[in-house]
């Protein structure tokens, strides 16, 4: 039994048609219902007919009029993350730290919400509760609100040693345990506001992003060769960054325990109290502590007589001892000339800059010049002296201020010293059976912390923090670091399958996976947009499994 439509009259008509076989097995129809004009039927006088043949049926009563369709959520994006939440353990690391009979608020599950919002779509808290609303977050509370959110950081600093203890668990089985080459540094993140608290972690210092004196907090962060974030600290945005040195070490033997440490770590972290620090550490326990850490450039005049007497092998690689400990340099002759090279003319541009304004103080004083505004040698002073500061040569180019005239000098010793240091690398390390190679190699790996700041800056937008009260920049903190974590682990997972997506590009990707709600009267149907195999393959290269 089939609808169909007929004309007669210059009218269309709706008839209800029934097909049957003659005795010689023909096909025919007949029309058993007219069910009137078509553009007489409106849904209220089908839906009763349709309704009515549902309830003969023992169906529930449908028509396509009450169908409603609830807006579609994003939903690959957020379930990839879980699925690689709960593989790492993170969910019932949280679990264990945040265990309390009388906490109301599902903690875990809000924490979840606030990292997946760093990767996903990073916003302030207000702007999380409204990236919710786009979102089918799986296993999430019916209702958040700004205030839970706000709980739930408060709720992370009360047990924040429990939650860093049970995720270094967690972290644990991906750590070589034989050998594991740690990297820190430091970064420094903006901050909002003027007001002040107490215990302010807000402080005025030099704000690496910005070139210049800002309101912040400094951030650390520890990560393995492989990439993997270890750890975090946070400190009082005017700290000295060799202050922050030991505390880290101290903190990572006690959470990791590796049989051997390595820490690498920039020239700003490098001081002799510090190496005397490490060497102590390396003692204790039972266990090595070792480091190759970059000789600062303020350090290099100790070492012009060393750097002389060095003979370099065919790998550019020389060695020798500073402090009581192993230097190796790296020297790459190329950088070295291309070093020396803008060295020697920038110092000659300023010395044709002297030349003109020597032989124009010369003609005026010869009475061959009245042309234009008078020269004096006190501004030829003023003029050269702040040239050759702004280009950062006053180690080789000096004004004589003793001269009647205007008259400077050129110190090639000095010259020479610095050209002594082009294109050298200069590491100092305790660790005995480290090749020079394998050291300069270590600690190039140095840059890979540097592209996480850039993640931690750009991607998950850490700063600026709009949070006034220490703790509750502390969580953020963290919130930012697990982000950073899970980040990490996408990207070590997709380039071990050799899949060229980024973790940002595969997100945006699986974001394109949605889930589709209708209602039809009182039945809900729920679904998933079609899969491409281009998602497909992200699964896959991820190790988590497909959504269903």
């Amino acid at each position: 039994m089939y609808t169909k439509i007929t004309q007669s009259g210059g009218r269309r008509y709706l008839q209800l048609v029934e097909g049957y076989r003659t005795d010689a097995g023909k096909v025919r129809h007949r029309v058993v219902a007219n069910l009137g004009r078509i553009d007489d039927l409106t849904p209220e006088k089908l839906d009763p007919l349709i309704n009515g043949l549902n309830r003969v049926l023992g169906r529930a009563e449908n028509t396509a009029s009450d169908l409603v369709h609830d807006p579609s959520l994003s939903f690959g994006d957020v379930f990839a993350l879980h699925e690689l939440w709960k593989d790492l353990g993170f969910d019932r690391a949280m679990a264990r730290a945040l265990r309390s009979g009388r906490r109301q608020l599902d903690v875990e599950a809000l924490v979840r919400a606030m990292v997946f919002n760093r990767l996903c779509e990073p916003d302030s808290k207000l702007g999380c509760l409204r990236w919710l609303e786009t979102v089918a977050m799986p296993a999430m509370p019916e209702t958040v609100t700004h205030q839970h959110l706000l709980r739930t950081m408060d709720a992370l600093m009360d047990h924040v040693e429990r939650v860093e203890i049970e995720l270094a668990k967690q972290i644990r089985p991906l750590v070589d345990r034989d050998l594991a080459v740690v990297f820190y540094d430091l970064t420094t993140v903006r901050i909002h506001d003027e007001a002040e608290v107490d215990d302010d972690l807000r402080a005025y210092g030099m704000n690496k992003e910005k070139g210049g004196i800002a309101r912040q907090f400094v951030l650390g962060v520890v990560q393995t060769a492989d990439g993997l974030p270890l750890m975090h600290t946070v400190h009082p945005g005017n700290v000295a960054e060799t202050k922050t040195l030991q505390a880290m070490l101290t903190t990572v033997r006690q959470r990791f325990p590796v049989q051997r440490v390595i820490l690498v770590a920039d020239r700003g972290l490098l001081s002799l109290d510090n190496i005397d620090a490490l060497t102590a550490l390396a003692d204790q326990g039972g266990r090595k502590l070792e480091f190759i850490l970059a000789v600062p450039a303020r350090r290099y005049a100790d070492l012009i007589e060393t750097f002389r007497g060095l003979a370099f092998d065919e790998a550019g690689l020389s060695e020798a001892s500073f402090a009581g400990h192993r230097l190796i340099v790296a020297h790459d002759p190329l950088r070295a000339a291309e070093q020396s090279e803008k060295r020697r003319a920038r110092i000659a541009e300023l010395e044709a800059m002297a030349e003109r304004m020597t032989g124009k103080l010369d003609a005026q004083d010869a009475g061959q010049s009245d042309r234009g505004r008078r020269a004096s040698d006190r501004g030829a002073y003023s003029r050269f002296t702040r040239a050759v500061a702004e280009a950062e040569l006053t180690r080789f180019l000096r004004a004589d201020f003793t001269a009647d005239r205007f008259s400077w000098s050129l110190d090639e010793a000095a010259i020479a010293e610095a050209e002594l240091f082009d294109g050298k690398l200069a590491l100092l390390t305790n660790a005995p059976d480290l090749t020079p190679a394998d050291a300069v190699v270590r600690y190039k790996a140095l840059a890979d912390i540097e592209r996480g700041f850039r993640v931690l800056k750009s991607d998950i937008e850490i700063a600026p923090v709009h949070h006034r009260l220490p703790d509750r920049i502390r969580a953020h903190a963290l919130i930012c670091f697990l982000a950073l974590t899970l980040y990490r682990v996408m990207r070590m997972r997709l380039k071990a399958k050799g899949h060229a997506a980024s973790p940002r590009t595969a997100l945006d990707l699986l974001a394109r996976i949605q889930k589709h709600t209708a209602h039809a009267g009182k039945r809900s149907f729920h679904g998933l947009s079609k899969t491409t195999p281009e998602q497909l393959d992200l699964f896959d290269a991820l190790s988590l499994p497909k959504p269903a």
